[in-house]
């Protein structure tokens, strides 16, 4: 708990700053405090959920463009969903996003990650924020952010991973959704998703 204040105070000290930060900067800065806090806390380290929960709430969220990145991942089904559909949608999908980045920090073990140079033009509102993550012993993974300029500073709408777009990943699977069960299925089957990773990641890790 004392960790969530504590993220949560610097969240809200930073929130002005933050704003003013170009999109490779605020990756950058959000990439260095959450990679700190992991270093420094071994219930992170041990798997705690509940501490790392409370690390992606307050240090990650705040940065993405949920409804943008739930909107890019159904397609061409988001304009049939009613307004409390969309709302729906975008919950779930958050929640499996915050699911994933939270099992993804539990596997950190001291990966380095390098920043390449940002190429957009002053005036630019849509980036892509290109990083790769190194790691002894294997082939470094390039990640990278589609950025968009928001009134409250840059968001993340898009995640990719080794040349796989997150949102194009997911769209095949959100359509076959739909395609069976219309847009509320596509709803059960996320909330089921969601469901059993927090089963699986409410169960203590082996020692």
């Amino acid at each position: 708990m004392k960790l969530f204040f504590a993220l949560c105070f610097s969240l809200f000290a930073t929130a002005a700053a933050a704003q003013d930060l170009a999109p490779d900067a605020l990756v950058k800065k959000i990439s260095d405090e959450v990679i700190s806090i992991v270093k420094q806390d071994k219930d992170i380290q041990a798997g705690q959920q509940s501490k790392i929960n409370e690390l992606v709430d307050a240090k990650v969220l705040p940065h993405f463009n949920f409804s943008h990145m739930t909107a890019l991942a159904v397609g061409r089904n988001w304009p049939k969903a009613t307004p409390e559909q969309q709302k729906a949608l975008t919950t779930e999908f958050r929640n499996l996003l915050v699911r994933t980045y939270s099992s993804a920090l539990t596997t950190y073990k001291n990966q380095v990650i390098e920043f390449k140079p940002l190429r957009a033009a002053a005036g630019d509102t849509d980036v892509i924020v290109r990083t790769r993550v190194i790691q002894p012993g294997t082939e470094p993974v390039s990640i990278d952010y589609g950025m968009e300029k928001t009134p409250s500073g840059w968001k993340v709408y898009d995640v990719v991973v080794g040349g796989v777009s997150l949102v194009t990943n997911y769209r095949e699977t959100f359509n076959a959704a739909v395609r069976d069960g219309g847009v509320d299925g596509l709803i059960k089957t996320l909330a089921s998703k969601n469901r059993s990773l927090e089963t699986t990641q409410a169960k203590p890790k082996p020692k």
